[in-house]
């Protein structure tokens, strides 16, 4: 199933990660806490800042709706 996750960054920004599959987000989830935060996109290892939450939303955001 794919989705889009949203990571809350530490610093109240907000990173979206559209159209990947749910095992991302779970990968994601465990490593809230970490300081090193890696996972696999599209077969590319990515890394990311530190962040406070991730939130999985099921299907595509409509940016066109004014978020």
């Amino acid at each position: 199933m794919k989705g889009t996750a949203l990571l809350i960054n530490k610093d109240h920004s907000v990173t979206v990660l559209e159209n990947v599959e749910h095992h991302v987000y779970e990968k994601l989830v465990s490593q809230e806490d970490s300081k090193n935060i890696k996972c696999t996109i599209n077969n590319k290892e990515v890394q990311f800042n530190p962040f406070s939450k991730v939130v999985w939303y099921e299907d595509k955001i409509d940016w066109a709706y004014g978020y």
